[in-house]
C-alpha cells in the first residue's frame, strides 16, 4: 500500500470505528442530513450543467463505480455522488480551471473514505478532466487546469470519477470482551448480531457498537461505554479481524430529577414524571417520561440529560431542560372525501393562559352535507344553509390540580350534522353538549376521565323526531404505549367508555353506553420498515327504545376512520329501506404499512364493520366489507395519507369507490 494511501487508510478506520460520543454523532448524521436536504431527494435535480459562460466554467460530472468483475454498482455509485462535494456544486461552476480541479482535489479524500465505509478497503479512485488525471500534487493539478481552461467559453467540461472496489472486506474474527455476569449465556443477537463473515461495512460497525451499548444501558447500567476498539485489515484476504472491549460501569437506579427552563410551573410538569428515585436505571423509562411532558401544549422543547457520575446512593442524577411552544396557535385545514364531500376546519389555543400549562382552545368547522329528501346539487344557486353543517368546541384543561398527577377538564360543543344520502336515508342532529372532568394519569400510558356530561339534542330520521336531554356519569380509561401519536409502528392502545344518563339524574329516558376499542402495531423489522396494524371495536346500548334514542348515540359504521370505501354512518339496521342506527357494534381493521422510501409508502388494507338491532352484536345485520390501497407521504410532522377504498359487497346506493385525504394515519 503508497504510503499516502496508508496514511488515508489509518485515518478513516479510526474516524469509523471511534468509539464514544463521535460515533453516535457519526450515527445520527444520515438523520440530520435527509432532513435538512429536503429537495424531495433529488427528484427534481437535473445533471444538465449550466449554459456555457465567458465568466464560469461550466462542466459535466460522471461517476462510475465497478465492482472486480466488471459490473457497474449501483449502490456504491449514489454514495460517492453523496460524498462529492463536486457533484452537489455542479449547478454552482467555479470561475476557472484551478477552481473546478482544486474542487475535485478535495473529492479524493471523502470519495475513498465512502468506500472504506462500504467495506472496499482496497478501492482506488481516478478522477479525469478531459482525460488528463488530476492528482493530488502540485504538477498533475497544473496539467489538469490547463486542459480544463481549454474548455472556456466554447463547452462544458467533462469530468470524470471512476472507482475501481476491488472485492469486499468481510469480518474474519469478531471478539466481544464484556462482563460475562451480565451475560452467561452470550449475549443476544438484539445485543450484538455481528459474526465473522458479515460484510465489513462501517455503518455496520457503527451500529452495532451502539446497540451493544444501549442493551447494557436497557439492562440498569447507564455508565457503559466501548472501552477501546481495534480492527485489524488483511488486503491480501481482504479480511477484517474486530475486537471491542465494553466497560458495563455499574448498575445504578434513578436518581433526583431536576427540571429547568420554560415558562410553565415546573411543580406541574413533575406531575407529568413518574419516575420514583431509587427505582431500576431504564432508557425506556426515560423516553416515556419525555412523551409524557410532551402532553403539555405549552412544551415545544425537551432535553433528558443524564449525569455523568453517580450520587452518593449509587443513583443517577436526571435533568429535564424544557423549552415553550409559542403561547398563541391558530391552525387552519381542509378535507374531501369522495363519498361524504369536502370540509375545512379552524383552531385557535393559548397553551399556557395562566401561566400553569393551562389549555385554551376553540375549534370550529364547517362541511357541505349530503341531502338524504331526495332532491340533489344544481350549481350554488340550489344550495341552502341547511346543506351545511357545523361544529364549535371550546376546552379548557388545567393540568397538575393541587400538584396530583390530575387534570381539569371543561369543555361545551354544539354540532350540526346530517348523515346519510338519497338512496340510504339518514338523519338529521343538532346537539348542544358540555362536559366537567377530571383526568387522572396512573402513569406515561394510563389514564383515566371520569365526570359530569350534559346534552339536549334534537334528531330526525326514519323512525321520526327525538328530542332527548341526557344528564349522567361519563368515565373513560386509556392505555397506550405506541411509539407516535400520528403514526404508531410499535405497541398497543387501549380505550373503553361507559356513559349512564339515568332518568333519575334529570334526562328524559334511561339510556347506558359501552364502548371498547383496541389497536396493536408490530413492526416487522428493526427500521419499522414493514409494520402490521390492526384494529377491533365494540359498542352496546341498553336502556330506552331505539326509537327514543338520539341519533348522535346509535351506533352506525363507514368512513374514513372505520370502513372505508362507504359513506360516513351509512352501515346500519334499515327499516323501510333507510339506516336507523343500532344497539350495538362490531369493526375492525387490518393494515400493512410499507415504507418504500424515506418520505414514501404504501399501505393495502381491509376493514369490515356492522351494527345490530340487539345490544349485543349478532351479524344478523348488514356487515360491510371495505378494502383499498392508501398512498403515505411522510414528513417529519406526520404522515399524509390517500386511501382509496372500494366496498367489497355493496348495497344499492353505495358508491364503487371513495378517496380519503387526511394527516395521519386511519388508526
Amino acid at each position: 500500500m503508497e504510503p499516502a494511501r496508508r496514511r488515508y487508510f489509518v485515518a478513516a478506520v479510526r474516524r469509523v470505528l471511534r468509539a464514544g460520543c463521535a460515533t453516535v454523532a457519526v450515527v445520527s448524521w444520515p438523520l440530520c442530513e435527509q432532513a435538512h436536504a429536503f429537495d424531495f431527494f433529488g427528484l427534481f435535480g437535473s445533471d444538465d450543467p449550466p449554459p456555457v459562460s465567458a465568466t464560469t466554467l461550466s462542466y459535466r460530472i460522471e461517476i462510475e463505480a465497478k465492482t472486480a468483475d466488471g459490473k457497474k454498482d449501483g449502490d456504491a455509485e449514489q454514495a460517492l455522488r453523496d460524498a462529492s462535494a463536486t457533484y452537489r456544486l455542479r449547478q454552482e461552476p467555479p470561475p476557472d480551471g484551478e477552481g473546478l480541479v482544486r474542487r475535485l482535489q478535495a473529492d479524493l479524500n471523502p470519495l475513498l473514505d465512502t468506500l472504506w465505509g462500504l467495506g472496499n478497503y482496497n478501492a482506488q479512485i481516478d478522477v479525469t478532466v478531459d482525460g488528463v488525471a488530476v492528482s493530488p500534487d502540485e504538477t498533475g493539478l497544473a496539467v489538469a487546469v490547463r486542459r480544463a481552461d481549454t474548455f472556456r467559453n466554447r463547452t462544458v467540461v467533462p469530468v470524470k470519477i471512476t472507482a475501481r472496489l476491488g472485492p469486499l472486506f468481510k469480518l474474519r474474527t469478531v471478539d466481544v470482551d464484556y462482563p460475562r455476569d451480565q451475560a452467561p449465556h452470550g449475549l443476544p443477537r438484539r445485543a450484538f448480531a455481528l459474526k465473522p463473515g458479515d460484510p465489513a461495512i462501517s455503518a455496520d460497525l457503527r451500529t452495532a457498537q451502539v446497540k451493544l451499548v444501549d442493551w447494557f444501558r436497557s439492562n440498569g447500567h447507564p455508565l457503559a461505554k466501548i472501552a477501546d476498539v481495534k480492527a485489524t485489515v488483511d488486503h491480501a484476504a481482504a479480511a477484517m479481524d474486530l475486537r471491542l472491549r465494553v466497560d458495563a460501569g455499574p448498575k445504578a437506579g434513578i436518581g433526583a430529577v431536576t427540571i429547568s427552563g420554560g415558562d410553565v410551573d415546573p411543580r406541574v410538569v413533575a406531575t407529568h414524571v413518574h419516575l420514583r428515585e431509587g427505582e431500576p436505571y431504564s432508557p425506556e423509562r426515560l423516553a416515556l417520561t419525555k412523551t409524557s411532558i410532551a402532553k403539555i401544549p405549552a412544551i415545544g422543547g425537551i432535553r433528558i440529560r443524564e449525569a455523568d457520575k453517580l450520587d452518593a446512593n449509587g443513583n443517577l442524577p436526571i435533568f429535564i431542560d424544557l423549552a415553550e411552544r409559542p403561547r398563541h396557535a391558530v391552525g387552519l385545514s381542509a378535507k374531501y372525501s369522495t363519498v361524504d364531500g369536502p370540509g375545512i376546519a379552524g383552531y385557535y389555543e393559548d397553551r399556557n393562559l395562566f401561566g400553569g400549562g393551562e389549555r385554551l382552545r376553540l375549534d370550529a368547522s364547517a362541511s357541505l352535507l349530503q341531502r338524504i329528501d331526495g332532491t340533489s346539487f344544481k350549481g350554488f344557486s340550489n344550495v341552502h344553509a341547511s346543506d351545511f353543517g357545523a361544529r364549535f368546541t371550546g376546552t379548557f384543561i388545567k393540568p397538575g390540580l393541587f400538584g396530583a398527577p390530575n387534570d381539569l377538564l371543561i369543555e361545551a360543543t354544539a354540532f350540526r350534522e346530517r348523515v346519510g344520502n338519497n338512496d340510504l336515508g339518514g338523519y338529521a342532529d343538532d346537539t348542544v353538549r358540555g362536559t366537567l372532568g377530571v383526568i387522572h394519569r396512573f402513569s406515561e400510558t394510563a389514564s383515566v376521565q371520569a365526570g359530569l356530561q350534559v346534552e339536549q339534542s334534537k334528531s330526525q330520521d326514519v323512525l321520526g323526531r327525538v328530542d332527548a336531554t341526557l344528564v349522567g356519569f361519563t368515565a373513560t380509561g386509556r392505555y397506550d404505549t405506541t411509539d407516535n401519536l400520528l403514526d404508531p409502528t410499535r405497541g398497543v392502545r387501549l380505550s373503553a367508555t361507559v356513559n349512564a344518563y339515568p332518568k333519575l339524574m334529570g334526562s328524559t329516558i334511561d339510556l347506558f353506553e359501552g364502548r371498547v376499542s383496541g389497536s396493536a402495531y408490530y413492526a416487522l423489522d428493526e427500521q419499522a420498515d414493514y409494520v402490521l396494524a390492526g384494529r377491533l371495536a365494540a359498542g352496546s346500548l341498553t336502556g330506552a327504545p331505539l326509537a327514543d334514542i338520539p341519533d348522535s348515540h346509535r351506533f352506525f359504521a363507514g368512513g374514513g376512520g372505520t370502513v372505508r370505501g362507504y359513506g360516513f354512518n351509512t352501515i346500519s339496521p334499515m327499516m323501510f329501506g333507510q339506516i336507523t342506527g343500532g344497539r350495538s357494534l362490531f369493526e375492525g381493521s387490518a393494515e400493512v404499512r410499507v415504507r418504500i422510501t424515506p418520505t414514501i409508502g404504501i399501505v393495502p388494507f381491509l376493514d369490515f364493520g356492522t351494527a345490530s338491532r340487539s345490544s349485543l352484536p349478532n351479524f344478523s345485520d348488514y356487515v360491510g366489507y371495505g378494502a383499498g390501497l392508501g398512498l403515505r407521504y411522510l414528513t417529519p410532522v406526520g404522515p399524509i395519507r390517500l386511501d382509496v377504498a372500494t366496498p367489497l359487497n355493496p348495497r344499492p346506493g353505495d358508491s364503487r369507490y371513495a378517496i380519503y385525504v387526511s394527516i395521519g394515519q386511519a388508526f
